[in-house]
């Protein structure tokens, strides 16, 4: 008997010695593989990608400069729209844009980051770079965003430098407006309000801006699709982003940029995803689409864009592979 259980006993042990082993050899395989999974993935190439809405060829500048020299894609849209902001002789961003029917210049502006955090202002008169000053919001506080005096209070208290934002062609013009105080969009010109940046770093995170002086002429106190997360931008760094152009009341009743986010989520390039989120406005009962401009811009993790508009005309600049160029878009309302 003491035999049997000698033999038994060390059969016992050389199953379990075996079973260790083994166990032991899928956990090193498994660690291995991450391993070489993850170095995988720290060395594939990334090309960075910027686009912007519209012609605005300093903007793509200085947010292509940012990514050559590896700067991060929050850091680039932040600057680029920070050149148009700057830029008197743009009369839809910053200073020099045109006023509301009062003669107030009033700045709205967003950002949203690789993490999904966002900031924004709205109705912020005498603050040239409010594309900064959200980012501030964003980062310095405990809100989303701030609006009017408020959000100019908090300015003042970060060091932001207070200025008279109405130039003197901007004036004019609005004066002009007023001997017949007519509203009515002129479709890419009036609607072209508007710098939305997308971005796409050498990490492959994305991130997004944007930032207006809103309709010219408009109401005091109106706010558009710009500033509000989800309809004038929205950035998810697992799919993609989209940002929006034109009349923003259209693009705030559809949520655009979050429903082409969400539909390149399900598969949709970025190009069908537009042509869908601009096919959604034109489809609502009773649209009268023929009479106003909406445009969309969006990129997902591939590197690939998209851009799609109601009427003809609207572009769209792009930085990638040492470049940049502006593309004219693709539209729906065909002749």
């Amino acid at each position: 008997m003491k035999g049997k259980n000698r033999i038994k006993n060390t059969m016992i042990f050389t199953v379990g010695l075996f079973a260790i082993t083994f166990l032991q050899s899928c956990n090193s395989n498994t660690v291995s593989n991450k391993k070489v999974t993850n170095e995988s993935l720290k060395t594939e190439k990334i090309t960075p990608i910027v686009i912007g809405t519209w012609n605005f060829p300093k903007a793509i500048e200085a947010a292509s400069q940012v990514l050559k020299n590896g700067g991060s894609a929050l850091d680039a849209v932040e600057q680029g729209c920070r050149a148009e902001e700057a830029n008197a002789e743009n009369q839809t961003v910053g200073i020099g844009g045109l006023p509301d029917r009062d003669g107030n210049v009033t700045l709205d502006a967003c950002v949203m980051n690789e993490k999904g955090d966002y900031g924004a202002v709205v109705g912020v008169q005498n603050i040239k770079h409010v594309v900064s000053l959200a980012r501030k919001v964003m980062e310095d506080t405990p809100h989303a965003l701030l609006s009017g005096r408020g959000a100019e209070q908090f300015a003042e208290s970060i060091g932001f430098q207070q200025e008279d934002l109405l130039t003197e062609s901007s004036k004019k013009a609005w004066e002009e407006w007023k001997i017949k105080s007519e509203y009515k969009p002129i479709i890419n010109i009036e609607n072209h309000d508007t710098i939305g940046m997308l971005a796409m770093d050498v990490e492959g995170n994305i991130s997004g801006a944007c930032t207006t002086s809103g309709l010219a002429y408009k109401m005091a106190g109106r706010i558009g699709d710009s500033p509000v997360v989800g309809a004038g931008l929205f950035v998810d760094n697992e799919v993609g982003a989209a940002v929006a152009t034109g009349l923003g009341e259209e693009v705030l009743k559809t949520v655009g940029s979050f429903l082409i986010v969400e539909l390149m989520r399900q598969g949709k390039s970025p190009q069908e995803a537009c042509e869908e989120a601009i096919k959604r406005i034109v489809n609502k009962p009773n649209s009268n689409y023929k009479d106003f401009q909406v445009c969309y811009i969006a990129i997902n993790k591939k590197g690939e864009v998209g851009s799609y508009a109601i009427h003809e005309w609207f572009s769209y600049n792009i930085y990638t592979n040492g470049e940049s160029k502006n593309i004219k878009s693709d539209f729906y309302l065909k002749p």
